[in-house]
């Protein structure tokens, strides 16, 4: 790829650790593009970018870092939530004396669906998502009759805050990756971008999640609703985390599998964003991609677009 009279006031040039490929960060350079164009001559152009030297070619990297979303992302939410949930139900028929409650597809269904409709809530700003934490339980345990029998001696509330810190217990040791997540990370790591989670959750529970899966040490650090102070997507949050990393808008890009909360989040805060379609839904927004293995690809073709957009 041919680049035209690059003057670099700032730069230095360095080979990150672990990494074969050499990379220099311009914090200010000039580009001045000739263009055919009579009216408009030349044009220069400003920008704080950095590029990948990669097999003697020289490629502008637009984005310095990724934001990258935690549960249906990096981790497979379901089965993660079914593990977590059978371990609260065995905490429940532990404190039951009368009777013995079978883990059911249906009572997991109930509580899923209950879970699902609060949390959809919280994208819409019904509730915040510590709000969300404390309702799930308490309505699952109402509506599944676990506490309507007088035999059980044991009352809806009592019943609620054990299955409650039964399942955030066994919430922090789920780790079922989506397929391609370490790979993924590998390989951006090794291209040089830094690289942050972006989640709705308490964060020791999903910084414990991200340690059991083996792919904690891929992320420099774990942007978490809950220490953030802020859910996505609110732009706060995504303001706040940019301050955190020292980064502006434009040099990150999200990565997430919710349209509201990943997306839409991220671009009213001016960040660029990716969506990541992994269950085919009828969406048609761009960029997106159906698997892990496109996210590299799909990440430089954003870029080779705005280096395009540049020299036009």
């Amino acid at each position: 790829m041919y680049i035209p009279n690059i003057c670099c006031t700032f730069a230095r040039f360095f080979v990150r650790a672990g990494s074969s490929s050499a990379r220099l960060e311009c914090l200010l350079w000039e580009q001045e593009v000739v263009s055919s164009n009579l009216a408009y001559p030349t044009k220069r152009v400003t920008v704080s970018g950095s590029f990948s030297i990669e097999n003697g070619e020289l490629r502008i990297m637009y984005y310095k870092a990724i934001f990258i979303d935690i549960d249906d992302t990096l981790l497979d939410y379901i089965p993660c939530c079914r593990e977590a949930f059978d371990a609260a139900m065995s905490a429940v028929n532990h404190q039951l004396s009368a009777i013995s409650i079978q883990h059911s597809d249906e009572l997991f269904e109930l509580f899923f669906a209950i879970s699902g409709r609060l949390f959809s809530e919280a994208k819409r700003g019904l509730h915040t998502v510590a709000e969300v934490m404390e309702l799930y339980p308490a309505e699952f345990i109402a509506k599944s009759g676990l506490a309507d029998d007088p035999m059980n001696g044991v009352g809806a509330e009592e019943l609620t805050e054990t299955f409650k810190h039964a399942f955030r217990a066994a919430w922090g040791t789920t780790h079922t990756l989506v397929p391609g997540a370490e790979d993924t990370l590998r390989a951006l790591q090794h291209k040089g971008y830094r690289l942050f989670a972006a989640s709705n959750s308490f964060g020791h529970l999903q910084r414990s999640r991200l340690q059991h899966a083996g792919i904690l040490h891929y992320f420099e650090d774990t942007y978490i609703s809950m220490d953030i102070g802020y859910d996505k997507p609110d732009v706060r949050f995504y303001e706040e985390a940019l301050r955190r990393c020292g980064l502006q808008a434009h040099e990150v890009v999200m990565v997430g599998d919710s349209m509201t909360t990943d997306i839409i989040g991220a671009q009213q805060a001016g960040l660029d964003a990716i969506y990541f379609n992994r269950r085919n839904e009828a969406v048609s927004y761009q960029p997106s991609i159906s698997s892990l293995a496109e996210l590299e690809a799909c990440i430089e073709a954003e870029e080779q677009r705005r280096n395009s957009r540049c020299h036009q």
